[in-house]
């Protein structure tokens, strides 16, 4: 049962509570059972993304005509919360489906759709995203990374980090100046397509606090040559207003990944305290414990509702970008600290590996960091009062 009792949203219709059923059985029968080997490997195998194709997995909002599954972010939605609740580890789906597939659908030339989204959805082609540089983190007007145009090819030269996917994506999106002397309107979206250039490396798989089982990763571009025809749509220049105009969604689904943690650590957390012992009762007869959960059990069934609010906004056109960065602000805070104070409630026990909320503690921290700090989400929101 989940330990919070809130109405079913309008959007969860029953297609998708079956939907939900299916995603359920598919990550307890192929994703959950190979995360400690995932861990110890520091990427999730590649046959996995296969797998997920297969089972129509990938693409899950993308139009039928280009190979996706025809659904609505409330089916990605579905997806990002039953791995968190699984417990599945470094699967960068999300990424792929939430982020990637999305540039490619709304910016992308016909042909440009019907080449990539297809293998997408299918695993053939993973997907990475290329905006962040050793020198630039939010400051996306600021990289470095050059695409310059020779005739009918563009040149790119440049070096990205902390990329998600990075050992294993051989579709890139990759953020960089067509016009070195313009900020904003010179950045652009090259499409790298790995298997098919010279000049590419991968990098470290990075290691990391948390998040063991993701490959994160540096990425280097020598004189990387690609043609003309794999600029994301058909003018240059257009980059960062590309970037801007997907912000919503890709910051709202971390704050789903957020809401299905602080989830998954209060069910975690009040099971234990219940069986735990300490002086010879269970730990939840503490007025401390009872105090405390009830405390962020209050707090995320706010939190689920905004949430659940957000979607509703983002499958009608209508999630606002500052509406988002709340959205990403207010549950990426909520989750550091709900997992942290769930962590206390098991004692030395919360900070042993094999418990997951060890793990969950390490993997939350980054959600303040990624997709603009939360730093920068108070900005963007100070900016509409």
């Amino acid at each position: 049962m989940s330990a919070l009792q809130v109405a079913t949203p309008s959007w969860k219709t029953d297609d998708i509570v079956l939907f939900e059923e299916e995603v359920a059985k598919f990550c307890k029968r192929e994703l959950t059972p190979h995360v400690e080997k995932w861990r110890d490997q520091g990427v999730v195998d590649r046959a996995i993304w296969n797998k997920a194709g297969e089972n129509g997995l990938l693409c899950i909002s993308m139009p039928e005509e280009y190979g996706g599954a025809g659904g609505t972010f409330a089916h990605e939605q579905i997806f990002i919360e039953q791995m968190v609740l699984t417990g599945v580890e470094g699967f960068g789906a999300s990424l792929h489906n939430c982020i990637v597939a999305p540039y490619i659908e709304h910016y992308g030339t016909e042909e440009q759709k019907q080449r990539w989204l297809p293998k997408m959805a299918t695993g053939e082609l993973v997907a990475a995203i290329a905006m962040t540089e050793p020198g630039t983190g939010s400051d996306l007007q600021s990289v470095k990374t050059t695409a310059i145009k020779e005739g009918n090819q563009y040149k790119i030269n440049g070096q990205k980090t902390f990329i998600t996917n990075g050992q294993t994506a051989n579709l890139i999106i990759v953020v960089a100046k067509t016009d070195p002397g313009e900020g904003a309107k010179g950045v652009s979206l090259m499409v790298v397509e790995t298997d098919e250039v010279d000049g590419f490396e991968r990098g470290r798989n990075l290691k990391k606090l948390g998040n063991k089982a993701q490959d994160t990763s540096e990425l280097f571009f020598s004189d990387v040559k690609i043609p003309t025809a794999n600029l994301l749509g058909t003018d240059e220049g257009q980059g960062f207003f590309q970037l801007m105009q997907q912000l919503p969604q890709e910051r709202h689904q971390i704050a789903v990944q957020g809401m299905a943690a602080i989830e998954r650590a209060l069910e975690l957390t009040i099971d234990y305290v219940k069986e735990r012992e300490a002086f010879g009762r269970p730990v939840f007869s503490f007025q401390n414990t009872q105090f405390k959960l009830a405390e962020y059990k209050a707090k995320a069934t706010m939190a689920r509702v905004f949430v659940d609010h957000c979607t509703e906004q983002l499958i009608a056109g209508k999630l606002d970008a500052v509406t988002a960065s709340m959205s990403k602000m207010l549950l990426s805070d909520l989750e550091n600290e709900v997992i942290d104070e769930c962590l206390q409630l098991f004692g030395g026990y919360g900070y042993m590996d094999e418990y997951p909320i060890s793990r969950m503690y390490a993997d939350s921290r980054v959600q303040r960091i990624y997709g603009g700090t939360n730093e920068i989400m108070k900005l963007l929101i100070a900016r509409s009062i």
